[in-house]
């Protein structure tokens, strides 16, 4: 089973960049697919970007792309979540997501999260 870890994040002026990892331990890295999702505003999760076993193949929400980036490095079992161009409706709690056999947007498809991070782009 895998455990997940998020790091980076805090408070990013609007405009700016800030790059988000996640540490996975426990399980062997590559047999995931690896996502972000986040929570504003007491809202569902919802998602942001997907990224295949591999790291060949990528998917974002529409509010992100072009501006996020979702890359993989199988050799330090990490994710990590470029943001650029940062916005204040960005502001909310970031979850790193694993799955052995899913990959996709949906929340349901996903069977392993991590504790999750705030990040804030104040207006």
């Amino acid at each position: 089973q895998v455990q997940l870890v998020e790091s980076g994040g805090g408070s990013v002026q609007a405009g700016g960049s800030v790059r988000l990892s996640c540490a996975a331990s426990g399980g062997t890295f590559s047999s995931y697919a690896l996502a972000w999702f986040r929570q504003t505003h007491g809202e569902k999760r919802e998602f942001v970007a997907a990224i295949a076993w591999t790291g060949a193949t990528t998917m974002y929400g529409t509010s992100v792309m072009g501006r996020f980036t979702i890359s993989r490095d199988n050799a330090e079992n990490t994710v990590y979540l470029q943001m650029n161009s940062l916005k204040p409706e960005d502001t909310g709690i970031y979850y790193c997501a694993a799955d052995r056999t899913y990959y996709g947007e949906l929340r349901s498809g996903y069977d392993y999260w991590g504790q999750g991070l705030q990040v804030t782009v104040p207006s």
